[in-house]
């Protein structure tokens, strides 16, 4: 799956409920492609946590691609690259696991 532009207050719904339907129709290994991303806040990275734990909950995971330079900092800057961890792409993301 695919985000596109801005991962924030406003997108953060939609980007819970694709999870969210997509473990529901089976999916367990999710990939999340942000290469069209171009602004990550707070709420996106929330949503982004939520989505794993949803995931993890499901005895799956969820995997970041394609981050760009803004997405990968707000990573850093909170910790959380060591828990999600991100990929070149969302090939070698749904590969490695």
């Amino acid at each position: 799956m695919a985000a596109k532009g801005r991962l924030n207050l406003v997108a953060a719904p939609e980007l819970k409920a694709a999870v969210n339907d997509a473990i529901a129709a089976g999916h367990r290994r999710l990939v999340l492609d942000l290469a069209e991303v171009d602004f990550m806040d707070s709420s996106g990275l929330g949503a982004i946590v939520v989505c794993l734990r949803a995931a993890r909950e499901a005895g799956g995971d969820l995997r970041l691609a394609n981050a760009g330079e803004q997405v990968r900092m707000v990573l850093e800057l909170t910790g959380l690259l060591g828990v999600l961890k991100p990929y070149a792409s969302s090939e070698g993301a749904y590969r490695n696991g």
